[in-house]
């Protein structure tokens, strides 16, 4: 009688070991983009602004 408990438990770490990893490749990635900075919604503001053309650029700036 052979016991497969040991693969599918070191399969599942290696899988959560992939996935984390991915995870945390991504988010450093994206933390050296600017996508989670202080002006990481701007594009999305000076689209709004482009295309109504008087929209305030940004909520926080807003006088």
């Amino acid at each position: 009688m052979n016991d497969a408990t040991y693969v599918s438990v070191y399969f599942s770490y290696f899988l959560f070991f992939l996935l984390a990893c991915g995870a945390i490749f991504f988010f450093v990635r994206s933390l050296k983009d600017g996508y989670l900075g202080s002006d990481s919604e701007e594009p999305k503001y000076r689209m709004l602004h482009d295309d109504e053309g008087d929209l305030p650029t940004h909520p926080r700036r807003m006088s």
